[in-house]
């Protein structure tokens, strides 16, 4: 599978990805700037983590204008995968390809750390071969991570199966003192309702080196990667 990184002006996590998708799961990477037409027949896009535009307006506000949105939108409309990670997600959001909003963390200050998540769908690609019972130690690095949509969109996201991990502790449980910035229901990640499109907050291109010491978000990206799976 050859996968397209886009990388937009402030782009911080683009190098990260390319690095494990690339070394660690074998794949051909190339960048695609973010003014370029063209996604140079990728099967997978990412949007990756950073600072799109210096977060100007809303996090990823203006990076949704980018001229490289429009082929994403159309190639994501055929069915084409799309991952957006931590400020990706933001902008997927903009972009009206995912499902919802993200706010300010509630204590109104930029989070950085590990957090726990746990595998929700059961029908997106990205984490229906995770075992139910399986605890991912993923990091997360955002000022504006906060999931919320009104609750009859949360309705149609939890029985569409669109929610496809949720913050948890340690052990598993989905709690509130587990949830790290407020979102609504603890969630970290979303699909689209044609499960093809997805966004979550955490990191786990952070997260899937042994070299770090921490392979867990390996999992995620190998899942998103099989088109066996499709």
């Amino acid at each position: 599978m050859k996968v397209g990184v886009v990388v937009f002006p402030g782009s911080n996590c683009d190098q990260d990805m390319i690095h494990v998708m690339e070394k660690l799961t074998g794949h051909p990477v190339q960048k695609l700037w973010h003014k370029e037409h063209n996604l140079k027949s990728s099967d997978l896009i990412i949007l990756p983590g950073g600072f799109s535009y210096g977060d100007y307006l809303r996090s990823g506000a203006i990076a949704r204008f980018s001229p490289v949105m429009e082929e994403v939108i159309a190639f994501s409309k055929k069915g084409g995968r799309v991952l957006g990670v931590c400020n990706g997600f933001q902008i997927l959001c903009e972009a009206g390809l995912l499902p919802g909003t993200l706010q300010h963390n509630t204590i109104h200050r930029f989070i950085c750390k590990n957090i726990f998540l746990k595998a929700q769908s059961k029908s997106a690609v990205i984490s229906r071969e995770i075992p139910e019972d399986a605890v991912l130690k993923i990091p997360i690095a955002h000022g504006e991570g906060r999931y919320f949509d009104h609750p009859e969109a949360m309705k149609a996201l939890n029985d569409n199966d669109q929610v496809i991990f949720r913050y948890c502790d340690e052990e598993g449980n989905i709690t509130e003192v587990a949830n790290p910035n407020g979102s609504i229901e603890n969630i970290a990640g979303v699909c689209n309702l044609g499960k093809n499109v997805f966004g979550m907050m955490p990191h786990p291109e952070r997260a899937a080196d042994a070299l770090l010491g921490n392979e867990d978000g390996l999992v995620i990206l190998e899942s998103i990667l099989n088109l066996q799976s499709a």
